[in-house]
């Protein structure tokens, strides 16, 4: 599987702000993804996690939700 094999599919990461759900966005983003990081209560995390998406040239949003 090359770099670019995910190019333009989208994936939502939950817990994607910190730990390995920000490893896994990441990983996405490096993959072609764009990304939606789910949250819960860490706001902050989850937009810094947006912000290195985007550094990467990809789309990224964040999104309040609980998905329990």
């Amino acid at each position: 599987m090359t770099l670019t094999a995910l190019s333009g599919k989208i994936a939502l990461v939950t817990g994607g702000g910190r730990g390995i759900g920000k490893a896994i966005s990441l990983a996405l983003a490096d993959a072609g993804c764009d990304v939606a990081v789910n949250y819960v209560s860490r706001e902050a995390d989850a937009r810094a996690t947006c912000d290195a998406v985007q550094a990467k040239g990809r789309r990224a949003l964040a999104v309040r939700g609980d998905v329990s």
